[in-house]
Formats: C-alpha cells, structure tokens, sequence
C-alpha cells in the first residue's frame, strides 16, 4: 500500500511536536523533513537544530530531502541528527556517485531527487545503489503548488526501468499530490507520497483518514 510522508513545511510550527504526534498517531511511518538554503531553492527553510529537537521525541522515519548547493558538505551532520534517508539532488551534486557512497557510509538509506525537467537518465549509471528516488511533481522551493502532470509519466517510465533490472528501489513523489490525484500516482506505481497541505491545512486526522479511503 501507498506510504504517505507528510511535510513537516506544511506544519503548524507553534504546534510541531503536536502535529507530527497526530500524524504518528496515525499510523504514518515516514515524515518528509524539507530542508532549503535559499540558493538551490528561492526559499530558505530549517536545518539540524529543528530535526535534532523532534527527532528525541519520535520514532518515525526522518525522511530528510536535502534542496541545498554542494549537499556533501553537511551529510555527516544531518546523519548525525538523526536522518533515516537522506535524499540529494541530482542537480545539485557534481559527483552524485561520490556523494551516494557518503550517505550509504553514514548509515542512512541514499535518495535522489530529480526536478520536473531533469530526465531520468540523471540516475541510469547508479540506480542500483539507491534505495530510493524522489519525483518532483512540481519546482522545488514553494509549498502549495500544482501538480504537474507529465510527472505521471516520468514515474511510471521509473517503475518499468527499476522492474527490468529487478530492483528494490523505491519511488517517492513530492508536490502538489492530494485526495484528487493520489490515486493517480498509487496506479503509476509510486511507494511513498509527499504531503504537506493535503495533511496538515485544517484537521490532520480526517485528512489522513480521508486519503487512506482512497488509497486503501
């Protein structure tokens, strides 16, 4: 079934450890942890401080999405708070070969991202060595943005290229995905889908509830 991994970005940040509480309460196993730096990504977001604090008061998966320039400067230190998976960019990584072994190294799972318009070629050399791939589904840097819809296919070419090499690999979609088009991406054959809004805008437990209908 469909995992869901709501973003923390969309949290009600007076009430963080509250939210993330309910959301467990759920039964919801990852949380997306969205960390920007305002260079990669027009906005600028949070770091370690943030994902060390809640990290001592849940056991969930720290799914941490890194939309920063030269992301191996910090793996070791965003390992050390307490990252489950570490996600990087394709964009944002000169050596993305190098930079896979440095999160594997630390012990987290190795992600990686791709834009909406960057193809999935960024990947073909070290799919073998991910343990998961992130769709952007919309332009990285803002919250609350339309789901783009050439991403279905771009997800679904990824499912036939991970089944031809007999992989495990998982895939990850992040933006703009709600009870309108999660359907639509669970039949794509994605495994986990990002969800800021969709969970934390208005009563999370309905929300959660809500989408589980659909997907279940």
């Amino acid at each position: 079934m469909l995992e869901i991994a709501p973003s923390i970005l969309s949290a009600d940040f007076a009430n963080l450890g509250a939210d993330i509480k309910t959301v467990e309460q759920e039964g919801i196993k990852y949380l997306h942890i969205d960390v920007m730096d305002g260079k990669f990504v027009p906005s600028i977001s949070f770091g370690m401080p943030i994902i060390t604090s809640i990290r001592k008061n849940t056991d969930m998966i720290f799914d941490v999405h890194l939309m920063i320039e030269e992301p191996e400067r910090y793996i070791g230190e965003f390992a050390k708070c307490g990252a489950d998976i570490i996600t990087v960019h394709a964009e944002a990584c000169l050596h993305l070969d190098r930079v896979i072994e440095q999160i594997k190294e630390c012990g987290c799972k190795a992600a990686v991202a791709l834009n909406p318009a960057t193809p999935l070629s960024a990947v073909e050399y070290v799919l073998d060595k991910l343990d998961m791939v992130l769709i952007m589904s919309v332009n990285p840097g803002f919250g609350g943005q339309k789901y783009i819809p050439y991403a279905t296919e771009k997800i679904k070419a990824l499912k036939s290229m991970i089944a031809e090499r007999n992989l495990a690999t998982l895939i990850e979609v992040d933006g703009g995905v709600n009870a309108s088009n999660v359907q639509e991406i669970t039949d794509a054959g994605v495994d986990i889908a990002v969800m800021g809004s969709a969970v934390f805008n208005g009563e999370i437990k309905e929300n959660v509830e809500k989408i589980y209908k659909i997907i279940k």
